[in-house]
């Protein structure tokens, strides 16, 4: 997959996602472009050199995911715990196109969550002062 056709499926997964070149300032992060949804990074590469993009992945995963591909590698930047790295020039398309879906909806249920409970929370806390 080419890098404009991963750029317009990433932004394809939904009305949430936002692109950054967030790393400009740093010597090798100027062409990083970073997707986004709820604020969280879920995919990003080196605009300048598309071999390598970076994406959440279940860390039960990642070892047969590897195993099985060889366009599945470590991340660039990031803990191999969590994230691993795909070649989007060797990958099949439909592989990286799953793993970007994937990698979307774990940042995305994660955070969802993590608002809903802040907003659980805050709502409760108002309740009960109204108690008083």
């Amino acid at each position: 997959m080419n890098i404009e056709d991963y750029r317009n499926y990433c932004l394809s997964l939904g009305e949430d996602i936002e692109e950054k070149l967030p790393f400009q300032k740093f010597k090798n992060g100027e062409g990083v472009l970073v997707f986004y949804v709820m604020g969280h990074m879920f995919s990003f590469f080196d605009c300048n050199d598309f071999s390598v993009i970076s994406l959440k992945c279940q860390p039960e995963r990642i070892d047969d995911l590897k195993a099985q591909y060889d366009c599945i590698g470590n991340p660039y930047n990031e803990s191999p715990k969590h994230w691993i790295g795909i070649n989007p020039n060797t990958a099949p398309d439909n592989l990286l196109q799953e793993l970007t879906r994937n990698s979307y909806e774990i940042v995305k249920v994660k955070y969802a969550s993590k608002r809903w409970q802040k907003n659980t929370k805050t709502t409760k806390d108002s309740s009960s002062h109204l108690d008083e």
